[in-house]
């Protein structure tokens, strides 16, 4: 790709990256501002912590847009032991915060913070290095990196929180596929874990209630259905033009999770398929460019890493969409850039820093044994 053609796309790439902060900065504000009243006296309060660490993470993509991808990529393996131990730490009665039978939080005094939102990455990242290396390591470092690798999915099982399992799994899978490992070893791990995950599925009977539900939210309408329910009515309520900026009616207590995982039916409500039609929109661009960006890319440990950074935030905006639309079970996950929620807008910002510093830097690592971690 020529420099000029490189340097629209990376423009252009910003440009829709900073839309999507801003849809969603605005769309946090009229989702919570009622609830934020209510419970905090203050319609403001969420809006605002919102565009603190809105602030802070633009801050923190250009700081490491600057920087040099090759150390964050060697040293990625204490990075990711280091944020598997502060989701240990949710575990802590003193330290971890549990909300509705989980215990993803580390209560910070000022805020809290969820590590599993940046475990998410430091697993993607860490699956590059092990897959890339797997075939020189030894059998001892094959099974000493991939302990810590898989470890931190063993606790987000115990907190519990599957979706964020999965999205690490999926990761994990998507970077071995991507590599020179083995395709029949590849294959066979994949088959083990389907099967393994079906078994984790039907052995807990909250995750099979879900799943029941997802069939027929209408069996159980004031339980397990209710917020597939609500989230539908919204949309129908929003039909083609919408309510109007603030005039959602399901945001008023009838929506969980209205300004978080539920915001994309909020959306549908106040600005009606056009609303929805542009924000998809958005997210497409998003990975069109995203993946122009990558393609330009010689050296494939950052092409690798850059197709996975593109790849897994549009796979929670449509595994979120999906959700709420009614169209897959309903699991604990954000709409990335829209949804209320410090930590993962801090944990993409830093995923996102790390993807523009493959265009704003020319190093190119060298793809040798000397990443391997002795």
């Amino acid at each position: 790709m020529e420099a000029l053609q490189k340097k629209f796309y990376l423009k252009s790439f910003i440009i829709i990256l900073l839309s999507l902060m801003f849809v969603g900065l605005g769309m946090i504000y009229s989702s919570s501002y009622m609830f934020s009243k209510e419970e905090f006296g203050n319609p403001s309060y969420i809006f605002i912590k919102q565009v603190i660490f809105l602030i802070l993470s633009v801050l923190t993509i250009g700081i490491l847009s600057k920087s040099k991808f090759e150390f964050w990529f060697k040293n990625i393996f204490y990075l990711h032991l280091f944020f598997t131990f502060l989701v240990f730490l949710t575990f802590i009665p003193s330290i971890g915060v549990t909300i509705k039978g989980a215990s993803r939080w580390l209560n910070l005094g000022f805020t809290t913070l969820q590590p599993g939102e940046f475990v998410k990455y430091t697993t993607l990242i860490s699956a590059i290095s092990y897959f890339h290396q797997f075939e020189g390591f030894t059998d001892r470092l094959r099974l000493k990196y991939g302990a810590i690798l898989f470890f931190p999915l063993v606790l987000l099982m115990l907190q519990p929180d599957y979706g964020m399992f999965f999205l690490c799994f999926s990761n994990i899978i998507f970077a071995c596929f991507l590599s020179s490992f083995p395709r029949k070893w590849f294959y066979g791990f994949l088959f083990t874990s389907v099967i393994a995950m079906s078994g984790l599925l039907v052995l807990a009977p909250y995750r099979v209630k879900r799943l029941m539900s997802y069939l027929d939210p209408w069996k159980d309408p004031m339980n397990s259905g209710f917020q597939v329910i609500q989230s539908f009515l919204g949309f129908a309520h929003g039909s083609f033009w919408g309510a109007g900026l603030g005039n959602s009616r399901e945001k008023l207590f009838y929506l969980p999770e209205a300004y978080n995982d539920f915001i994309f039916s909020v959306i549908g409500e106040e600005l009606g398929f056009i609303g929805v039609f542009v924000l998809v929109s958005l997210f497409l661009a998003f990975t069109y460019v995203g993946f122009k960006l990558v393609f330009s890319l010689k050296n494939s440990i950052k092409s690798t890493f850059g197709i996975l950074v593109i790849t897994t935030i549009c796979f929670q905006a449509l595994l979120n969409m999906g959700v709420v639309l009614g169209m897959l079970p309903t699991k604990g996950l954000n709409l990335p850039f829209i949804s209320y929620g410090g930590s993962s807008l801090l944990a993409n910002a830093i995923l996102l820093g790390l993807f523009f510093s493959l265009f704003i830097n020319t190093y190119v690592p060298r793809e040798t044994s000397h990443m391997e971690f002795n």
